[in-house]
């Protein structure tokens, strides 16, 4: 599956990628720019992202056999560099899955904070059934989102989960009306990022580790983390504006 641009858009302080290869049902700067405060990840077409191009998997079957294991290795890092630049950008990101998400789209989503869906959205993990295991992080998002023996029923049968199921599981968190999907996300994001970037990162930093760090290791993550806000513009802005608002009252 390769990654490519597609469409991008910044409205407001939120930016919006839409995976761009209708075609191939979506076969798939932000971190840096302080002036966009979330991301919203969607499609264009028909699908969200279908996964593998079944092209590019025939292509690799027919590489010289002493290459497959470590073209494969190479793919991989490509891929976990997409999936981790997700998983730790400093902002809020939803996937606003307006189709089908299957394979690595279905793990792309996952990928982001939050996931927004319609009756359209429909999610498979089916790596199986050509062979193959989740390999862009479904082994870790999963279990996180529907629990242990859930994640490993959808893994090992790659059946499709509709919209009603998703959000009943917990895959999908909220489900609008396909017609407003888009819009409903750009909105939320804007909701979610109202607050100090700052703090927000570093929520997202702390709570993204908290399922594999003990109790005190969270507590010196937030205790640095509170530190680091103490020195904060939005911080020192917040305190000062409540204490004005305070005086004018007295």
């Amino acid at each position: 599956m390769t990654y490519q641009l597609i469409e991008f858009s910044v409205d407001v302080g939120v930016a919006t990628i839409a995976l761009n290869r209708p075609e191939r049902c979506n076969a798939m700067t932000v971190a840096g720019d302080k002036a966009i405060r979330a991301l919203v990840l969607t499609g264009r077409g028909s699908a969200f992202c279908a996964g593998g191009d079944i092209g590019g998997m025939k292509r690799r079957l027919e590489a010289p056999q002493g290459e497959v294991a470590f073209n494969g290795w190479s793919r991989q890092q490509g891929v976990h560099r997409v999936q981790s630049l997700l998983l730790n950008l400093p902002k809020p990101t939803i996937a606003a899955v307006n189709g089908a998400a299957a394979g690595l789209g279905a793990d792309t989503a996952l990928a982001c904070d939050f996931l927004m869906g319609s009756e359209r959205s429909k999610f498979t993990w089916s790596y199986v059934k050509r062979g193959l295991i989740p390999d862009g992080g479904g082994s870790y998002f999963l279990p996180r989102r529907v629990g242990l023996a859930r994640a490993k029923e959808l893994i090992f049968t790659g059946r499709m989960v509709e919209a009603d199921e998703a959000l009943a599981l917990g895959i999908l968190d909220r489900k609008v009306d396909s017609g407003e999907l888009l819009s409903a996300a750009q909105a939320w994001a804007g909701e979610l990022a109202q607050g100090s970037p700052t703090a927000l990162a570093l929520s997202k930093k702390i709570i993204n580790q908290t399922f594999e760090r003990s109790a005190h290791e969270i507590f010196d993550l937030g205790s640095q983390a509170q530190a680091i806000c103490y020195t904060s513009a939005e911080h020192r802005d917040a305190v000062m504006a409540f204490l004005a608002k305070s005086s004018s009252k007295e």
